[in-house]
């Protein structure tokens, strides 16, 4: 067998001067000449297609399509080791949208007839004419093309999914602060969309327009794109503010550096409010929520935002007013130590050492600027051994070998004598846990391919074993095997079975007296004329020619 260029590239038509693309062939013959002959009969590159590799039997054909993926395969019929229908009905089972054309010598119903059952683009009879190989191939090509073009349109979609983006981007933000979003699903949202929203804090506000005091001639809908627009203009970029019309109102959500920003951002807003009358005639009442530092508590924010709108029946219109000012935010959301020791969790399975360092003492310090009492405490510690204790479950881990029962770890956690020796007791816990996930992340790869080289080990001798039947030994896809194993062993899955086997049958040679077909059994292989054929490929010259080299001197 013999691989040749494997890269699809584009070549320009002599004819029409268009250019097309060139798909590869693999051409499947036991006689060189044949192979030879097609090869130099045809202008493969005026029909958009190049030689990639030939082989001389089936076997050879169904390997090298492992590791060249053509787009077609051309094969006689009658060949030693693995027959032509043989080959395309395997090639069709692993990999669908191969073309396979058959070329024989055997004008018989009963071949054309599992030609058609296998799907076989073409079943041409010998001798073969060079003008009709010619047509068949082009309409492979035209076909083949039809086919990526379909692929491409994936292309299209994706462009019409970015113009859609805006729309999708205001739909997310009106999802997110109705609490309509999922806490685990926000950053997939983000990544889709295309949203820049990485605070660290965050605030909404909203800008409602009086509609008793309206200009005159003025239509209220046109005021309130007024009113957007101005604010677009000067908070989008300063504040990093995004503004969208949501029931009635403009909605700002707008991100701070940091928690003390809100004083500056409400003098902002009031000055805003006065903008907006100047400029645009509104009367513009900013209400401001509460300050957030997760993106999923934006809804408590919102709330705070239509409650501050509400006070301006208190305080009066034209201006900000900020929630936070007049009522103050009492325990918004008992659940925000449920949702730091999540963020924990998240680094244990996914992040570093260090994001799992700076996330414990965001949560220490967050629960420590909260006013804490010790009833909290308690409730906090409780709360969170016990989430502790359901990822170690989870993941099939003892939580004891972690940080022992649980009685015992509140009792240590109570007797602390500061903060930092609770976080750095945290820390610990945690980092152990990070470690044996990940570690056995890491060993569940291992341990596929180990799996799988156990099984050629033990089953080498089977003349039926496949990827198939280790992959359904191991339960996972041929695709994903393929994949993980030749990553992890540098081989294909074919080639290192055919090592294994060679390996074997040297040993069998070199210290037992059996003859080469008893060997070529033993190894796995059928026809003890392709164990020959095999062999000489591999270590060039016969079995008993090995033998007899190597025992001697």
């Amino acid at each position: 067998m013999k691989a040749l260029n494997s890269y699809r590239t584009k070549n320009r038509n002599l004819e029409t001067g268009v250019e097309m693309e060139k798909y590869s062939v693999l051409l499947v013959d036991d006689e060189e000449d044949v192979i030879q002959i097609i090869m130099k009969k045809m202008d493969w590159e005026s029909m958009g297609f190049q030689i990639v590799g030939y082989a001389h039997n089936g076997v050879e054909a169904l390997e090298m399509a492992e590791e060249l993926q053509p787009d077609v395969v051309m094969t006689d019929i009658k060949m030693p080791y693995m027959d032509g229908l043989t080959l395309s009905r395997k090639l069709k089972e692993l990999y669908r949208t191969v073309k396979i054309i058959i070329f024989s010598g055997f004008d018989e119903f009963e071949y054309a007839k599992e030609a058609i059952q296998i799907e076989v683009e073409e079943y041409i009879l010998k001798p073969i004419d060079a003008g009709n190989l010619k047509e068949v191939f082009g309409r492979i090509h035209e076909k083949i093309g039809r086919e990526m073009d379909e692929k491409r349109n994936v292309d299209k979609l994706r462009e019409y999914y970015m113009e859609s983006l805006p729309i999708l981007q205001e739909n997310f933000y009106t999802s997110l602060i109705d609490g309509r979003i999922p806490e685990g699903e926000v950053e997939k949202y983000l990544s889709n969309y295309q949203i820049d929203l990485t605070g660290p804090c965050y605030v909404v506000s909203i800008l409602h327009i009086s509609t008793t005091d309206i200009p005159q001639n003025m239509n209220p809908f046109l005021l309130g794109v007024s009113v957007k627009k101005l604010a677009e203009e000067h908070m989008e970029g300063e504040w990093k503010s995004r503004i969208l019309m949501y029931l009635g109102d403009i909605v700002v959500i707008t991100q701070l550096e940091e928690q003390e920003q809100i004083t500056a951002f409400t003098d902002f807003m009031d000055k805003f409010c006065r903008l907006a009358k100047h400029v645009c005639e509104a009367t513009v009442t900013a209400g401001i929520g509460y300050v957030c530092d997760n993106l999923p508590d934006i809804r408590l924010s919102w709330q705070g935002a239509r409650s501050a709108v509400s006070y301006r029946v208190i305080y009066g219109n034209a201006r900000a007013i900020n929630i936070a000012e007049i009522d103050p935010m009492e325990n918004v959301d008992e659940r925000w130590e449920e949702q730091e020791i999540q963020k924990i969790l998240k680094r244990i399975r996914m992040g570093t050492r260090e994001e799992l360092e700076t996330e414990i003492s965001h949560c220490v310090c967050r629960f420590l600027q909260d006013g804490t009492t010790m009833q909290k405490y308690q409730i906090f510690i409780m709360g969170l051994l016990t989430e502790l204790f359901r990822f170690c479950n989870n993941n099939q881990l003892d939580s004891v070998e972690f940080y022992g029962e649980k009685g015992e770890a509140f009792d240590k956690c109570m007797q602390m004598e500061s903060p930092k020796e609770l976080e750095q007791w945290l820390l610990k816990v945690c980092e152990k846990l990070q470690e044996t996930v990940q570690q056995e992340r890491q060993a569940s790869t291992r341990s596929f391919v180990s799996r799988a080289v156990e099984y050629v080990q033990e089953h080498y001798s089977d003349r039926n074993i496949t990827i198939e039947s280790v992959c359904r030994e191991l339960g996972v896809s041929a695709a994903y095997f393929s994949t993980i194993f030749k990553k992890e062993t540098g081989k294909t899955f074919i080639s290192f079975l055919t090592d294994y086997r060679m390996e074997k049958a040297v040993e069998l040679l070199m210290t037992t007296s059996d003859k080469t077909y008893i060997i070529a059994e033993k190894v796995g292989y059928a026809d003890p004329n392709y164990f020959s054929y095999a062999f000489k490929k591999q270590y060039s010259m016969s079995p008993s020619k090995y033998r007899t080299a190597n025992s001697q001197g």
